[in-house]
């Protein structure tokens, strides 16, 4: 057997429908309202898409399936060009992640390009009124040279508890370098850690109702 390429996702399947990291044991999304998790999450915890205009900015920790790109596309109007920006240390297949988003058929009628230019090898390419970059490569190293700057992050890596590296304080740091001010980010996770860190990189957390059964999700907005 041939050991798994370590630059790519490591997937099992749950209940054939969900991916699971085996390298972090942790779910991509759940079944149970995935893309309602997301609306839930990283849209209404960014204040979007009331904010988006043209020329505005999201980035992104954690690419994965690319579900928190196809809510953001089915929620920007189609004449306000944006940006989105996501890092992904573990870039799954084309294949893998189409037959992911077999479970939310809501995306289907956007997602076709993206999976074209995915298979195509593409991480840069345009999704209606998007703009989209994917950069491979840990986030720690990746972002600290990326030049942007962002309106608002969606903050969506694997379980604090189970992937550390990707919410410590100098990549929360890094995070709040990149972010404009009045900026925002949004992210599933309440661990008091991550909300201290991101408090450190100049951001005012706050704390509401998670989706589902999660008690708490975290977003805030970066000083000015």
């Amino acid at each position: 057997m041939n050991a798994p390429d370590q630059s790519k996702a490591d997937l099992d399947w749950r209940d054939d429908l969900v991916p699971v990291s085996r390298r972090f044991d942790d779910p991509y999304f759940s079944l149970a309202g995935g893309l309602d998790e997301t609306r839930h999450v990283f849209l209404a915890g960014n204040d979007l898409p009331a904010r988006l205009r043209p020329g505005f900015h999201v980035a992104e920790l954690g690419f994965g399936t690319g579900l928190n790109l196809l809510a953001l596309r089915l929620a920007c109007p189609e004449d306000c060009p944006i940006r989105f920006t996501s890092f992904e240390a573990y870039p799954m297949e084309a294949d893998e992640i189409a037959r992911a988003l077999e479970a939310f058929p809501e995306v289907a009628p956007v997602a076709g390009p993206y999976l074209e230019a995915w298979a195509a090898g593409q991480r840069q390419f345009q999704l209606g009124p998007i703009a989209v970059e994917i950069i491979e490569g840990d986030a720690r190293a990746a972002l600290p040279a990326w030049e942007g700057k962002a309106d608002a992050w969606f903050l969506d890596g694997f379980s604090p508890a189970k992937n550390p590296e990707l919410w410590g304080d100098d990549l929360m740091a890094e995070v709040g370098a990149h972010t404009v001010p009045g900026g925002s980010f949004a992210t599933y996770t309440a661990a008091g850690f991550v909300r201290r860190a991101l408090e450190a990189a100049g951001f005012e957390v706050n704390r509401s109702p998670g989706f589902g059964r999660k008690r708490h999700m975290s977003h805030g907005v970066k000083h000015g």
